[in-house]
């Protein structure tokens, strides 16, 4: 009996301990469009960016995927992120870091207005810190565009999208994660479309966004 005693204590105990492990992981939310989500890769749940991401961080992160794909920054767009179910998951996970990967789909031309998306991106980090929340937020730029899929337009991504999200990380104190500079020469990457990476594209942006993490969120 004294043993089965102990068996059962030393159990309990264990459970305990991994409950403490679990509460003391840093929340990472990576909200995005269909690059984060992982569209043209066969098992997004496996290679998918944000599955490589959370490898990479270690037993110390829990990364969770709130990508969706087709999705702007802007709210007055053909298909806004703030309508979809993702960001309202970003919102509940009330995560320590947040990694904002989005304006691929705000390039479009039905899309694009550049006081729009900058007014929106502000919006957005707003909304992020409001109430007690207060995230370390990560802006990564857009992945170079290798083709005009979907109408998407990397002159747009450069010349646009790309100075806006400098002036509003500067202003709100975010880390930038250049991926447009980081993966430009990875183009055989992104050779199925031109505009999504494979699995060898997401593990690389993976690699560029952890070490990005680990340098500036520790």
């Amino acid at each position: 009996m004294k043993m089965k005693r102990n068996i059962i204590i030393a159990a309990i105990a264990v459970a305990a301990l991994a409950s403490c492990s679990n509460s003391e992981q840093i929340k990472v939310a990576c909200i995005g469009d269909s690059i984060t989500e992982g569209h043209g890769i066969k098992i997004q749940s496996e290679s998918g960016y944000p599955v490589v991401l959370n490898q990479l961080l270690g037993d110390g992160y829990s990364v969770q995927n709130c990508g969706k794909s087709g999705t702007t920054l802007q709210k007055e767009a053909d298909y806004p992120y703030w309508i979809c179910k993702e960001f309202s998951n970003a919102m509940a996970l009330n995560a320590d870091i947040v990694v904002i990967k989005l304006g691929t789909n705000d390039t479009k031309p039905q899309n694009w207005n550049a006081d729009r998306f900058k007014n929106d991106y502000q919006a957005l980090i707003d909304t992020l810190r409001s109430g007690d929340r207060n995230p370390r937020i990560f802006a990564c730029t857009p992945a170079p565009a290798f083709s005009h899929g979907w109408g998407i337009n990397d002159s747009i991504i450069v010349n646009g999208v790309i100075p806006i999200v400098s002036e509003i990380a500067k202003a709100n104190n975010l880390t930038i994660i250049d991926l447009h500079e980081g993966l430009k020469c990875q183009e055989k990457a992104f050779a199925v479309d031109g505009i999504h990476p494979d699995e060898a594209g997401a593990e690389y942006m993976a690699g560029l966004i952890a070490k990005a993490i680990k340098e500036n969120a520790e």
